[in-house]
């Protein structure tokens, strides 16, 4: 009798490479602040939707019950009440943090990201697996790039409805600018493109560094003395409109008139008679961007942010190849 006998090959399993084994790994690995993440974004969302709708609404309802929606408004009226301060503290918070994220991921992307796995040996025991330098690099880079970019868009068009519809309660009060600093970022494509910046100089600073705690406070150190630069650089980024009146915007310079026509500082006369005619002043002038400015000099400062972040990106990328070589 003849018995067959089968005998069974086992199965080659292809060990899991490339962009997927990559992902998943760095989120494994940095989970925490993948789950940091979204808990700050699903914070500042809840305070800007709160804001949008409970809060404005309390606010008014607060505004009228002071009686202060008719033309004979008391002094008093010109205070914010308890609600419209509630209010005011949660669209702080949602413009707050959107101004907060790029200098925490600069700082998390110098330590976390790449310092401490430069230290740690944990970069080059991962280029021995089959990964190369620039793949890993690439990925460190890649994912959080599309959360940010997620995150900070959501927060963006949230805050940018709660800006276009309580347009009126901030007028009330006379509030929050549209030049204003952190308002200025929150409203547009600012706040997306220093997140990335920040991610781009965390890394770059990571790699020259190779240490986490020193990575980590050299990166916050950058992209702060960055977003100062570029902040003392916003008001040249388009040309301004001259007026003779009182502006209604982001001043940039003002002063007085002679009756040539020269532009002269604004003199301290502390009400003397006279004063203004002694020194031939016929007039005062500002320079100054409307309202009408905000998209032109946003996409400025944005390009220029995103040339800066993809620059940082370049110079990482030549330094990791210089440093490892044929290895890249």
């Amino acid at each position: 009798m003849t018995v067959a006998v089968t005998v069974e090959r086992p199965t080659a399993v292809t060990p899991s490479r490339g962009p997927r084994g990559l992902v998943w790994a760095m989120l494994r690995l940095h989970r925490s602040a993948l789950w940091f993440w979204l808990l700050l974004v699903a914070a500042g969302a809840g305070a800007l939707l709160w804001a949008y709708g409970p809060g404005s609404d309390a606010a008014w309802a607060e505004y009228r019950a002071m009686d202060c929606d008719n033309p004979n408004r008391g002094m008093g009226c010109d205070i914010p009440g308890p609600a419209f301060t509630l209010y005011d503290r949660a669209l702080s918070v949602g413009a707050g943090l959107l101004n907060l994220v790029p200098l925490l991921t600069a700082a998390w992307a110098g330590g976390a990201l790449i310092g401490r796995e430069l230290e740690s040996g944990t970069a080059r025991l991962a280029w021995t697996q089959s990964v190369s330098p620039v793949r890993w690099l690439a990925a460190k880079l890649a994912v959080p790039a599309a959360l940010l970019v997620a995150g900070t868009l959501v927060l963006t068009l949230l805050h940018r409805l709660l800006w276009s519809s309580d347009a009126r309660l901030r007028l009330t009060f006379g509030l929050r600018e549209w030049h204003e600093g952190s308002t200025f970022v929150a409203n547009g494509t600012l706040a997306t493109a220093y997140a990335l910046l920040g991610l781009a100089v965390g890394a770059l600073v990571g790699l020259l560094v190779q240490r986490a705690l020193p990575a980590l406070g050299t990166a916050l150190v950058g992209l702060f003395a960055l977003r100062l630069g570029f902040g003392d650089l916003r008001p040249h980024l388009w040309p301004t409109e001259t007026v003779t009146s009182e502006p209604m915007g982001m001043v940039t310079d003002e002063g007085a008139l002679t009756s040539t026509g020269a532009r002269v500082p604004i003199p301290d006369c502390a009400g003397e008679p006279g004063c203004l005619a002694a020194r031939d002043i016929t007039g005062f002038y500002a320079d100054y961007h409307p309202a009408s400015h905000f998209w032109p000099l946003q996409l400025m400062e944005t390009g220029i942010v995103l040339a800066v972040a993809a620059l940082a990106v370049l110079i990482a990328f030549r330094l990791l190849r210089r440093r490892t070589g044929a290895a890249v």
